[in-house]
């Protein structure tokens, strides 16, 4: 799953810069900044599930499982014309996200509506996708 493309040197492109972030086991993380973008980003009001409800609904589970949705944001895609917004530069060129990055405003509430759409049934049925 390619999360990030290199797309050129020279283009004239509105970037965002990147940070590197060490993880504790001595792993880089590629980061961005995109406050200047998500001060232009609507809000995507989708719900995401309060705190006190889900502990309510726990506190009453019969069953309670887990599934570690690891890289998670990264199962959504972005779409053609939104790559640009998602660019980054480094002395080694110019990128763009071809999957949903950290750090995005709506991408929380994206990602609920995956686990939503993907667990429609179970929820349903009482379940609790968060």
């Amino acid at each position: 799953m390619d999360v990030i493309r290199k797309i050129g040197h020279n283009e004239i492109i509105e970037i965002t810069t990147p940070v590197l972030i060490t993880w504790h086991d001595g792993i880089y993380r590629l980061c961005a900044d995109f406050i200047a973008l998500n001060s232009y980003t609507k809000a995507d009001r989708y719900p995401i599930p309060r705190i006190p409800h889900a502990l309510g609904k726990l506190a009453k589970a019969k069953y309670i499982t887990n599934k570690d949705c690891m890289k998670g944001f990264y199962q959504n895609g972005v779409k053609p014309n939104s790559m640009k917004l998602l660019r980054i530069i480094c002395h080694m060129g110019i990128y763009e996200y071809t999957r949903m990055p950290f750090g995005i405003k709506n991408a929380p509430a994206h990602f609920q509506r995956m686990l939503d759409t993907l667990f429609k049934d179970e929820i349903f049925k009482g379940w609790m996708a968060v």
